[in-house]
């Protein structure tokens, strides 16, 4: 026998009341009690065991059933085309004070970018005015 059921076994010999039922008598520590015992309660237990396993799959059904609302699914898909709107203003906000914090040209690249620009004229007049070879 499993664990379990000799300590289910063991309680009914000893006359525990959470285990017998009401018009229930203790069991005998025999080859009889124990046959009346596995026959009676353990056997019925299996059944009824099985019977709840064979509709599992009808109450999965029935509970995916109740549990899918469409009108609740449709609420649940407008406020995320919702949220996906906010959060793109959020975002192309964010970007803008970004770039407004940010000044257009920094001082110092417009002084170089200007001498950059003077060397650059100068060595094309430079090359402009050699002799070709």
């Amino acid at each position: 026998m499993r664990e379990d059921t000799q300590r289910w076994w063991a309680d009914v010999l000893a006359g525990d009341v959470a285990v017998l039922g009401e018009n229930e008598g203790l069991g005998t520590a025999d080859v009889d009690g124990l046959c009346h015992f596995l026959e009676n309660k353990v056997l019925s237990w299996f059944e009824k065991r099985r019977e709840e396993i064979g509709r599992r799959p009808l109450l999965r059904d029935q509970a995916f059933g109740e549990s899918l609302d469409p009108e609740k699914l449709e609420r649940l898909g407008r406020y995320e085309v919702h949220l996906d709107r906010k959060l793109e203003r959020m975002l192309s906000v964010l970007l803008r004070l970004k770039d407004l914090r940010r000044p257009p040209f920094p001082a110092e690249s417009v002084s170089q970018n200007a001498g950059l620009v003077r060397t650059v004229t100068r060595d094309a007049v430079a090359i402009a005015r050699c002799p070709p070879d």
